[in-house]
């Protein structure tokens, strides 16, 4: 085993919980807050242009979710598969792993891109555009659709990287991408007056440099080399890229999904409406970007160690990374629900947009701590290799109970059925989750 495998095996498998998963989680934290903030961003710059644009970035959000989603796929699947095999220390069958799943998806986001194009005015209305929307978000999507593979492949880098116990490499390649991003965005959009296409050009451009440097980082140091003479053509890696992969697939995929129905279900209600749950959206995902860092801290901790067959450390860290980001949440609500209003104007300061954005905003927050739960109950069953209930559980927040919720709710209680669908699907989801968790730390128990 190499040396900086070998150090990162005795820090993950012996170090203080806390002090591994806070050193593991910082970097990804810092990553998903920069991400955010930079998707923040494009909503905030493109609300400058008009509501249509502020929507048009919300019904692109959807599409980025299926990206994303096939990223996570590939590398949450390698990367888990990946932890428990340096636990073992297993080192080539790592590498072969990681070649094998990055080439994968470099292949399959190109078709994306391809069959984005063919289709691209239908994939627009399914997301949700309105016919005043429409022109706004095909220009924004075609750019996210060119820079497809480069998402993918920095995805799948940073995640295989992260799971190494590498996350402060992986982080350059996320933040680079993500500050030339907001670099450039206000530049083509205000200076170069190029309008919505600019806001698209300028995440096209964020995302290809953030690919360049991540590729970089990941031949620095003793990370598992991507190459293509260690691509292995295998039933086991394929199973086991879906087995640890499909629960972010899920996750991921539902939420394009679910992003989609509250588009359409908001869009009964004009333009503003849409434009409201986008803002909510992106600042929801702003403040629980920390949580999922911090789950991504413990995912590594959690591979290793089960690799290890060290499972009472499994369980400890458990425990730890739920407590954590439950008290995060805590003070957010905390802080942010008596401000509401502020912080969705800080984005369109529109009268209508405000008046729907301000109560959806509430409704979310109030149900914020439940989501450590989920969060960690989830990536404990993945990273475990329990594909079934770590699925289950990854379609429960935008599948299982909040399609049902944005079908329903809005019928009977109109446009606040729209704002309180996500808080339902919150609550629900923790119900489950719970017992799922219980019945994951007696197995380790047992163990």
């Amino acid at each position: 085993m190499s040396d900086k495998n070998g150090s990162n095996y005795e820090f993950l498998t012996t170090g203080s919980i806390p002090k591994v998963i806070l050193t593991m989680a910082v970097p990804t934290v810092v990553s998903m807050l920069v991400t955010s903030f930079y998707n923040m961003a494009d909503t905030f710059f493109v609300g400058r242009i008009n509501t249509q644009a502020t929507a048009a970035v919300g019904v692109s959000f959807s599409l980025m979710s299926v990206i994303q989603a096939i990223a996570f796929l590939f590398g949450q699947g390698s990367g888990t598969y990946i932890s428990r095999r340096l636990g073992a220390k297993d080192v080539e069958d790592a590498s072969r792993m990681a070649s094998t799943a990055f080439f994968a998806a470099l292949g399959v986001s190109c078709l994306i891109t391809l069959f984005g194009f063919i289709f691209l005015d239908q994939l627009a209305k399914f997301l949700g555009s309105t016919p005043t929307i429409l022109p706004y978000a095909k220009t924004f999507m075609s750019c996210i659709l060119i820079g497809c593979p480069f998402m993918i492949s920095t995805l799948v880098i940073n995640n295989q990287m992260r799971f190494q116990g590498n996350a402060s490499l992986a982080m350059y390649g996320i933040l680079s991408g993500a500050v030339i991003n907001v670099m450039l965005v206000p530049l083509f959009i205000f200076v170069f007056d190029m309008g919505i296409l600019g806001a698209g050009l300028g995440t096209l451009l964020g995302q290809f440099c953030g690919f360049c440097v991540i590729f970089t980082m990941s031949r620095k140091g003793n990370n598992l080399r991507i190459n293509p003479r260690h691509i292995t053509f295998s039933y086991k890696y394929a199973k086991e890229i879906i087995r640890g992969g499909s629960p972010s697939l899920t996750r991921q995929g539902l939420m394009a999904i679910s992003t989609s129905m509250l588009n359409v279900a908001a869009g009964v209600y004009g333009d503003a409406a849409i434009a409201a749950m986008s803002v909510v959206t992106r600042i929801c995902f702003f403040i629980q970007s920390v949580v999922i860092g911090i789950g991504q801290g413990f995912q590594p901790l959690c591979g290793f160690c089960y690799g290890a067959k060290l499972y009472q450390r499994v369980r400890d860290g458990y425990m730890f990374a739920v407590k954590a980001s439950a008290i995060f949440l805590i003070v957010c609500v905390a802080a942010g629900a008596p401000f509401a209003d502020t912080l969705v104007r800080i984005f369109r300061d529109d009268e209508m947009v405000i008046a729907v954005g301000t109560p959806a905003l509430r409704w979310q927050m109030l149900t914020f701590p439940l989501v450590s739960v989920i969060q960690m109950s989830n990536m404990m069953l993945q990273t475990t290799g329990r594909a079934l209930p770590a699925n289950i559980l990854a379609a429960s927040r935008n599948g299982f109970f909040f399609i049902p919720s944005i079908l329903i709710l809005p019928y009977f209680f109109g446009l606040d059925g729209v704002e309180a669908a996500q808080a339902l699907s919150d609550f629900l989801s923790f119900l489950l989750a719970t017992p799922l968790a219980l019945w994951m730390l007696g197995q380790l128990k047992g163990k």
